[in-house]
């Protein structure tokens, strides 16, 4: 409170608290500042006017000088007589411009001085009081009005005046406030002069006229001809009853504290709602940074419960108007002006209990006022079209400069403090509305993204950036949510829906997550243990991706016919996708094979697809995760679900390299149905002879447009080299896989499942002969080294003899096909020698 009880210009105190900039007072405007030497030769001006009788043009530039030196100014009883002087002389012909300037020097006298001279004091107010009862109405003017009301203001706060001089001020004041109102609407400039000096008047240390001015500070916002309510408007009162009451506080003015009190729990036909939930903010304010004791705690905690309870119930009629939770079709300006103060107000107001009416409140702000990305959606699409009613030139950046979205944390820090301890009817009509809103945003969002992107980037930049703000809303929410729900009060299904409607929403947002964020990991760990642990859970995440059509042809989006749509260019979709690619593997011992295969598997294909490679690496994952799942699943016609997809798998992967698939992705899968798929499996064979295909397809493309690849396998790493060094690692693979069979089986039918599985290894060995002879020499060596390496590194002693024998027979039908084509060049010069060396000296099936 030091602060504000140590304001010396209120106004200026009001200003920098209500959002608005700088010091702009009374249309006077100016950021220069005069020099010592000029302060001094413009006293010495006005002097010399007064001594003359005669006010020039030089004279009013020597008041402004001074004007413009206000912050630092100090006005001594001596300059306070020349100027009062000047005032109520008759012989100087003063410029209406003149007056303003004369009463905020004034206003500075009366502010700054420590104990100003008492007759003095009784001077100005006889001036004032002659001006304003003779003079005023022909002179009349916004700034001429603020800077006298603002003057009388300080003069009835100042602790040297007389009563009777503070009673004559009250009374100019109120005449001004009731009569003259309406030359604040013509410069809403002077709101902050208008409000401090009201402050100044309810503060003063006699009641007279006390009721009168706070009827007016809580009805003029409503008539017609008055001030126009605002956000920023608000902020001021709010600051206004809080200097105010602060300073009660301190006096221990219990009698105008119980009269604020009074006006809060039965205010009057006129008193405007607006004007009641920010004073009433500016009480709670206050008073939660007291230091009370006594009686007067106990009638500041009535204060507080009243000011509490007009909120409660200025937010019940808005909802009830509304006839329940405020949609974002919603365009009152009334409600949306109120939903916006009230957000304001508790953020605010310090600690304030939970109340069902006002969390609502906070709700509808939050996702219509703050972050009012569905409004500004519905404006855009109305702009593309060319409709009269698009969006307002500068309209999001505005919102975003706003007080209000840079208060976004803060209020919705305040709307998860109000959810701990709501009613569980508010609770879910809430969680239901948000959860909602992050659907609404991942719709509007993408079609906003496609259409802007490359036509209207800052609007789109400016866009994103308040969504970012939303989800960083919807995580903390989220978090609090979880805390709540996810214990033994409540059931099963309950927790269920809850985390699975949190990872949906999650899904939603994610292209919006640019910040690690704690409460990100913690609310996503919390709901995938949840999910984890039952398997209609998971099945409904699953099921909540969208389906193969929606992805590709985006068919609800009418705007985009035009132009075309195309999937992997859709980077909030993309974004989305990934979030189920990254989850989806945590729960999937969970998921069923038919939810597997009609569901996911088609948007984990497409998705290999994708020119971004972080994202096929995770739709490989995907896969990886799913042949990795020790949950076995029934079998159609023998062949496993697993066995069935890797068909396909190995199809698109090589199909895409190299190029969108990433080696490691594909060697990853490769690995893992080598390891998972059952021993001997027909897709295991597919996969061995699809790799050697595509193994020689790149060889033959090397050879033939770099013949020198195979000089160094250390070096850059070509598509044909990574292929081999997979076939090569398939041999260790496959190795392991036959050491688990004679660990875990010694049935009959395990024999036979071993006897199956080692039909594998010869295959492998004799296609990796095949092409290996028909290297040429560089490449031959090359892999023969690689070779002899993995051979001597092995510790399989039941499988290392067969590879030493293996290898020395490859290496010798290298030597003799290097011999019988030596009269030939090329990788394929040696095709149909090397194929019958093997055949004739290479019977693998027989050594094993």
């Amino acid at each position: 409170m030091a602060r504000q009880a140590n304001s010396l210009f209120l106004e200026e105190w009001l200003r920098n608290n209500s959002g608005t900039s700088g010091n702009i007072n009374s249309g006077h405007s100016s950021s220069l500042s005069s020099s010592a030497r000029a302060i001094i030769q413009a006293w010495s001006d006005l002097r010399d006017s007064l001594q003359n009788q005669k006010f020039q043009t030089h004279h009013l530039q020597s008041l402004k000088a001074l004007f413009n030196s206000r912050t630092s100014l100090h006005v001594a009883d001596p300059q306070a007589k020349l100027l009062l002087s000047i005032i109520s002389s008759r012989n100087l012909n003063l410029p209406a411009e003149s007056y303003p300037l004369l009463f905020r020097l004034l206003y500075i006298w009366v502010r700054k001085s420590f104990k100003p001279s008492l007759v003095l004091i009784e001077l100005a107010v006889e001036v004032l009081s002659k001006f304003f009862s003779s003079e005023f109405g022909a002179k009349r003017s916004p700034y001429l009005y603020a800077e006298g009301f603002l003057l009388l203001g300080a003069l009835s706060f100042a602790p040297s005046v007389p009563e009777r001089s503070k009673m004559v001020c009250l009374e100019l004041l109120c005449g001004l406030l009731e009569n003259d109102y309406r030359l604040v609407r013509s410069f809403e400039g002077i709101i902050p002069d208008l409000l401090a000096g009201i402050a100044y008047a309810l503060s003063s240390s006699v009641s007279v006229h006390y009721v009168r001015i706070l009827d007016s500070l809580f009805g003029i916002w409503g008539k017609e001809d008055g001030p126009s309510a605002s956000v920023s408007h608000g902020l001021m009162i709010l600051h206004s009853v809080e200097w105010v009451i602060s300073g009660f506080i301190k006096s221990s003015n219990i009698e105008k504290m119980e009269i604020v009190q009074k006006a809060l729990e039965s205010p009057k036909a006129n008193y405007v709602p607006y004007a009641l939930i920010m004073a009433a903010a500016g009480v709670l304010r206050a008073s939660s940074r007291s230091l009370s004791t006594g009686q007067g705690l106990e009638t500041l905690s009535r204060v507080r419960i009243s000011a509490e309870n007009r909120m409660e119930s200025i937010a019940h009629d808005l909802i009830s108007k509304a006839g329940g939770f405020l949609s974002s079709g919603d365009d009152d300006f009334k409600n949306c002006l109120l939903l916006q103060c009230l957000s304001l107000a508790l953020a605010r107001s310090g600690p304030v209990s939970s109340r069902g009416p006002l969390f609502l409140c906070l709700a509808s702000a939050l996702l219509t006022e703050i972050f009012p990305l569905r409004k500004l959606y519905m404006k855009v699409f109305e702009y593309l079209r060319g409709s009269s009613g698009h969006l307002k030139l500068n309209e999001v950046k505005d919102h975003m400069e706003s007080v209000l979205f840079k208060e976004a944390g803060v209020i919705a820090g305040v709307f998860c403090n109000q959810y701990v301890s709501v009613d569980e009817k508010n609770k879910g009509i809430v969680e239901n509305s948000i959860w909602n809103y992050c659907q609404d945003i991942y719709v509007g969002h993408r079609q906003v993204a496609l259409l802007l992107c490359g036509r209207e980037d800052g609007l789109l930049q400016d866009l994103e950036k308040i969504a970012e703000s939303a989800f960083l809303m919807v995580v903390v929410f989220s978090l609090a949510v979880i805390k709540h729900r996810l214990n033994s009060k409540f059931s099963q299904e309950t927790q269920m829906d809850t985390s699975v409607r949190i990872l949906v929403s999650f899904s939603c947002l994610e292209y919006f997550r640019r910040v690690r964020l704690p409460e990100y990991m913690d609310t996503i760990r919390g709901v995938v243990v949840s999910v984890q642990e039952n398997e209609s859970a998971c099945v409904s995440f699953v099921e909540s991706m969208p389906s193969y059509v929606d992805l590709t042809t985006g068919q609800d989006f009418p705007l985009l016919q035009k132009t075309g749509y195309v999937w992997s260019k859709d980077e909030v979709q993309t974004a989305r996708i990934l979030f189920y690619m990254r989850v989806i593997p945590t729960c999937i011992e969970r998921v069923t094979a038919p939810v597997f295969r009609r569901v996911v598997a088609p948007i984990m294909f497409l998705y290999m697809g994708h020119p971004n490679e972080k994202v096929t690496r995770a739709s490989h994952s995907m896969f990886v995760g799913f042949i990795s799942s020790g949950k076995e699943f029934d079998q159609d016609n023998n062949v496993s679900p697993k066995e069935q997809l890797v068909f396909y798998y190995i199809k698109r992967s090589l199909e895409g390299y190299p190029g969108t698939t990433p080696f490691k992705g594909m060697a990853s899968g490769v690995a893992a149905l080598v390891r998972h798929l059952p021993a001997g499996s027909p897709a295991i064979f597919y996969c061995i002879n699809s790799l050697v295909e595509k193994a020689n397809e790149l060889c033959n493309e090397a050879f033939t447009h770099e013949a020198d690849v195979w000089k160094n396998w250390q070096g850059e790493s070509e598509p044909c080299k990574e292929i081999f060094e997979l076939l090569l690692r398939l041999i260790s693979l496959v190795d392991i896989q036959a050491n688990i069979g004679f660990e875990l089986f010694t049935s009959d039918l395990a024999f036979w499942d071993l006897k199956q599985l080692r039909l594998v290894l010869p295959n492998l060995m004799k296609l990796l002969a095949q092409q290996i002879v028909k290297l040429p020499k560089d490449g031959q060596n090359l892999v023969l080294n690689e070779l002899y390496s993995l051979v001597a590194e092995s510790d399989d002693v039941t499988r290392k003899p067969t590879l030493v024998s293996w290898l020395q027979s490859l290496s010798y039908l290298c030597f003799q096909a290097n011999s019988r084509g030596a009269n030939f060049t090329g990788v394929g010069s040696a095709k149909d020698s090397a194929s019958a060396l093997i055949t004739d000296s290479l019977n693998l099936n027989a050594r094993l």
